[in-house]
């Protein structure tokens, strides 16, 4: 007898094995058949083995209450005692599956099955599997008789007599004898339909891949012939009905649950198309409208059951159209689209747990060596099998895959599996997310041989082998193409010349023996630099092919890094920064502008970097200002400080535009700027406010280089269209205005010889050859347009907008903003202007016709001949002119009134229009929305073809980086083109009714 407070010997030994519950367990082993054994050290070991001993024992227990007699109680438990082989495997079962511990309650006898240890028995096939399914004669006997077979196969499992390929492999041999006894099942119920028709079942998914889990749907594909003689319709009819016949036999849920649900959706069409269809059907499909993750499907199609002649025969005949899916445009990026679609719809609180679609888990391998498998098995027969393991052994033995790789991979891959099996194999329930109870994860541990901290260690494990996959399954594709350059020691084995070439056209390389030359030059030698390189490369590749254009993206990058390469920072810049690399990347691949700006100073490849390089945020313009005055003032002559305000100009035009592109495409941590409008903003603020610092730095220069510190007459810049409105792009002039009055005591005639020399100075130096690029100063808005003088004084142009001021001139003004020089004269200059862009009352009704008769001239005469109107961004229906004038007409009529139409900002007075009333919230968003679009269409032709340009490019490749930059993937060029048709039709629309019809 036990004293109070005190354990007893059991107790404390029950704890020794592994009970988490030693009280209950006493209770058990001291009631019924088991208090004879209680304290056997043979049972209490065994069970102190399972993966969980108080679950193993309550299973023992409940299965000998469920024997039907004394005898038979007996029986099973002088066997569990003196039979290892039977008691490791049926407590293995118990302690690891609390439904198959159900199924013996309820099948008391079923625990024999266990007990056969002959050598066929330690790897039974299809033709095992059916003999043990042979008695079935309906489904719920299927159900008893297949949960009999999984019995066997858990228990072999648990046992570690089977690893997990080889479970997996058992497991879809079982499923294939299964759906022949399900069929044979449903011809025997209709004979009649049998007889019209052949019925091959296709195994699709891991059941056609031989590696099957616990409870997984079993994908399949029907095929049907008519027999000869027999009418093609009725014969389809009938083989339809023995599908669904089938597929119910095994889906549904009787007194014995289900088998599994069998899955026709991967058939052409999906859901939407006919359950079974003739080989001929099949092939029109995929010869016509099948997508790349069809084919990609079709890797692991095995004939299993029904007419296996018709199935090899559909195998064969889908095999050819599988190996050259490859050659399709997009092809990888397609696959990998599909990858982060999936990623995308995990539940984001499921994310961190699901052990199959989340990164870094199963599918992340099965991806990648699906992949591989798809671009070089055309070439290598011996790539093509639909089993993930088998598939990236050959790899590795073609050298397609790093060997260090696959062995790192094929681990973390049956780790992963092996957790997956384990979490199902409890409930039976189809579930991949690690569980988040304790308890569950203890079992779950155990299982798997982790025992001293079995919580722990498998967190640790499961990270670890996570992390490896996260690592690798991109590189995978991209390393092997730097070991194909490279010198590799003896019995290594590499990518062939053929096979590199191979998967750089199917990342969309479109000279791959260039692409090759440089990964040669890049990645060779026993240099640091190279070394760091080798490193980078194979995630590099991966961003390149992910822009419309990867040759450009690695040409730029060996520039770059020829430029740069000796430069101590610039190495370290890349491996330590997580950003810098990926946005070097996305910057170099997206189109010529930025890259030209980079190569012309390879230095500012410091921008991109997270750390003190300044980063990618613009500045504003008083630190420009102050940056580019104080290097004029430091500057030799005009000459060599203009070339010190344009050098400033440059790297910050980078900067913008680096930042616009990283926006654009977004990044692995950071996704792309949903928000248009901000990325329209941030360019056009950035490149107006540098634009003005450049101007006050160079009017700096030159009035110091022929004046001294003080020029004879005080001197404005005013800021005119894009310009004064904040909106310029990469490529846009600069509208100006300039503005001059004599100084106290100097004549008319020299303040005027001043000025004009001032202006033609500046414009001649921002237009000198260099390294780099112009900036154009056009004064066309200026009175009297090119006819006028280029600069006049305060008074002339008050006697001009006097006299002479036209409409179309007043409407130019709205955009007129002070951008350099004497803030008290353009002060003045505005105060002069006001009354004329403003007009009290608004405009007459004469003025407004003129407005629209100005309007209609310039969309009949300016638009170029030979553009396509409806693509033409600034001057075609619904683009940039449509959505200005109307703005700006608001802004004429009711400007004196509406004191928040007094902006130069196009978006911003829409706003402020919306916000009066002048036209409904659904009207300014169309307009908006349009308005934006079109200004990220003239910025991405900048950015792609490095000169500026109003309309889409006719280059295809051209016109996918531009969609690129607009958030189209690959493929949908299409789409971008009928969005901006669509959006600037819906705002013409509001143009039509608000501008010509107000």
């Amino acid at each position: 007898m036990t004293g109070p407070g005190r354990r007893s010997s059991t107790f404390t030994r029950l704890l020794r094995h592994g009970f988490t519950d030693p009280s209950a367990a006493e209770r058990l082993l001291d009631g019924g058949e088991l208090s004879a054994v209680r304290n056997d050290p043979v049972l209490l070991e065994a069970l102190g083995r399972t993966a969980d001993p108080d679950l193993a024992l309550h299973g023992l227990v409940r299965l000998l209450e469920a024997q039907p007699g004394a005898t038979a109680r007996r029986e099973l438990l002088d066997t569990v005692i003196a039979a290892k082989p039977l008691r490791d495997r049926l407590l293995g079962v118990l302690g690891a599956s609390a439904a198959l511990a159900d199924h013996l309650a309820r099948h008391p006898r079923d625990w024999e099955a266990l007990v056969t240890y002959e050598p066929r028995d330690l790897h039974p096939g299809v033709e095992e599997f059916e003999r043990g399914l042979a008695e079935a004669d309906d489904p719920v006997s299927l159900r008893v008789a297949y949960r009999r077979c999984l019995l066997s196969i858990a228990a072999r499992d648990v046992c570690g007599t089977t690893d997990v390929a080889e479970t997996a492999a058992e497991l879809a041999d079982l499923a294939t004898a299964t759906l022949r006894a399900a069929l044979a099942l449903a011809r025997a119920a209709a004979p009649d339909d049998a007889a019209l028709c052949r019925l091959a079942v296709i195994a699709m998914g891991k059941c056609g891949g031989h590696e099957l889990n616990y409870v997984s749907d079993v994908d399949v594909i029907f095929v049907g012939e008519a027999v000869e003689g027999a009418d093609e319709g009725k014969a389809l009819r009938a083989a339809t009905k023995l599908a669904s016949h089938m597929m119910r036999i095994c889906s549904e849920t009787t007194v014995e649950g289900s088998i599994w649900p069998v899955d026709a959706n991967l058939r052409p069409e999906g859901r939407n198309g006919p359950l079974v269809r003739t080989l001929s059907s099949h092939l029109a499909y995929y010869q016509r409208w099948a997508k790349t993750w069809e084919f990609q499907a079709l890797l692991k199609a095995r004939p299993v059951a029904g007419d296996l002649g018709l199935g090899e025969e559909y195998v064969a005949a889908v095999g050819p159209m599988v190996w050259q899916a490859a050659e399709r445009d997009n092809f990888v990026a397609d696959v990998q689209k599909m990858r982060r679609r999936v990623v995308e719809n995990i539940p984001a609180a499921e994310v961190e747990r699901e052990l199959k679609l989340g990164p870094g888990g199963l599918r992340d391998v099965e991806f990648a060596v699906q992949l591989l498998q798809l671009v070089h098995g055309r070439t290598d027969v011996s790539l093509r099998s639909g089993t993930t393991l088998n598939a990236l052994q050959a790899l590795a033995a073609g050298g397609y895959v790093g060997r260090t790789d696959a062995v790192q991979l094929d681990d973390a891959y049956r780790f992963l599996r092996s957790m997956e099996h384990r979490i199902q194999l409890y409930r039976l329930r189809r579930t991949h997310l690690v569980p988040a109870d304790e308890s569950d994860q203890r079992r779950l541990g155990r299982s798997l041989g982790l025992r001293s901290d079995p919580v722990g260690e498998l967190n640790r494990e499961w990270k670890r082998h996570a992390a490896v996959v996260r690592r690798l399954h991109e590189k995978l594709f991209y390393r092997p193409l730097l070991d194909a350059v490279a010198q590799l020691g003896p019995g290594e084995a590499r990518l062939s010349t053929v096979a590199a070439r191979e998967r750089l056209v199917a990342l969309g390389y479109a000279d791959p023996a260039a692409a090759l030359r440089h990964l040669e030059a890049l990645a060779s030698g026993v240099s640091r630099k190279a070394a760091i390189q080798r490193t980078l490369l194979p995630v590099l590749l991966g961003w390149f092919a992910d822009s419309a254009d990867p040759d450009a993206g690695l040409l730029n990058f060996r520039k770059v890094s020829d430029a740069l390469g000796k430069t101590p920072w610039y190495l370290r810049l890349l491996r330590d920064e997580g950003a810098a690399a990926e946005n070097l990347a996305r910057v170099l691949s997206a189109g010529r502008l930025a890259p030209d700006l980079l190569m012309r100073a390879p230095e500012a490849v410091a921008l991109l970097g997270d750390g003190d390089g300044g980063g990618l945020e613009p500045r504003g313009r008083r630190a420009l200002e102050q940056e580019i005055l104080a290097a004029v003032g430091r500057a030799d002559g005009a000459v060599q400080a203009v070339t010190a305000a344009r050098g400033v100009r440059r790297r910050e035009l980078f900067r913008t535009a680096a930042a616009d592109i990283v926006g654009s495409y977004g990044t692995e941590s950071q996704p792309a700027e949903a928000d248009q409008g901000a990325l329209v903003d941030l360019v056009g603020g950035a490149v107006s406010d540098l634009t003005a610092a450049t101007l006050a730095g160079t009017l700096r220069a030159v009035v110091r280089a022929g004046w001294g510190d003080t020029l004879p007459t005080r001197f404005a810049i005013i800021g005119m269209g894009r310009f004064g409105g904040h909106e310029l792009g990469y490529g846009s002039d600069a509208d100006v205005v300039f503005v001059h009055e004599a100084r106290e005591g100097v004549g008319e005639e020299e303040a005027a010889r001043a000025a004009a020399a001032v202006v033609a100075e500046m414009r001649r130096l921002l237009q000198l050859p260099s390294a780099d690029p112009p900036l154009l100063v056009d004064a066309d808005l200026r009175p009297e347009g090119k006819s006028g003088p280029l600069v006049r004084t305060l008074k002339s142009y008050e006697a001009y907008y006097r006299r002479w001021s036209l409409v179309w001139e007043s409407q130019a003004l709205l955009r007129a903003e002070p951008v350099a020089g004497d803030e008290e004269l353009a002060g003045r200059f505005m105060e002069l202007v006001d009354p004329l862009r403003y007009p009290r009352g608004g405009l007459g009704e004469e003025a407004v016709r003129e407005i629209r008769r100005l309007k209609a001239r310039m969309e009949s005469e300016r638009l170029p001949r030979g553009s396509d109107p409806k693509l033409h961004t600034k001057l075609g229906p619904g683009g940039l002119s449509d959505v200005e004038w109307t703005v700006q007409l608001l802004q004429l009529r009711h400007g004196a009134e509406e004191p928040g139409l007094r902006t130069t900002r196009t978006r911003a007075a829409l706003a402020a229009a919306r916000d009066a009333g002048l036209l409904s919230e659904e009207d300014a968003a169309t307009l908006d929305e349009a308005w934006v679009l079109a200004t990220r269409v003239r910025n991405a032709v900048m950015l792609v073809r490095g000169r500026a340009g109003d309309t889409f490019p006719s280059d295809a490749r051209e016109l996918g980086a531009v969609g690129r930059y607009l958030g189209y993937g690959p493929g949908r060029v299409g789409d971008m083109l009928d969005e901006y048709r669509r959006t600037a039709r819906r705002a013409r629309t509001v143009v039509d009714e608000l501008f010509y019809g107000g």
